[in-house]
């Protein structure tokens, strides 16, 4: 995937949150523009804690663009 596929979905105005699917099969939900970083060839994902995406992140991710193989708005609750 290219930065520009991620960077179109953090610019969306209204903001939808949106889930990263990887190649191992993981997934990483984007439900605050601010939890993602676009680098050249990386996504820095930062993963809620448990005070919810209005508190601290937990962790953060970096996901190789390579290994992303697909991004898709997330309808309703977030799903973990």
């Amino acid at each position: 995937m290219r930065p520009e596929d991620i960077l179109r979905f953090l610019r969306a105005r209204p903001f939808e949150s949106f889930r990263i699917y990887m190649s191992d099969g993981s997934t990483f939900d984007i439900i605050r523009p601010e939890l993602a970083i676009v680098e050249r060839s990386t996504v820095l994902v930062g993963v809620p804690g448990p005070q919810g995406p209005d508190g601290p992140v937990e962790r953060t991710v970096f996901c190789a663009l390579v290994h992303i193989t697909r991004a898709e708005k997330v309808n309703g609750a977030v799903a973990r």
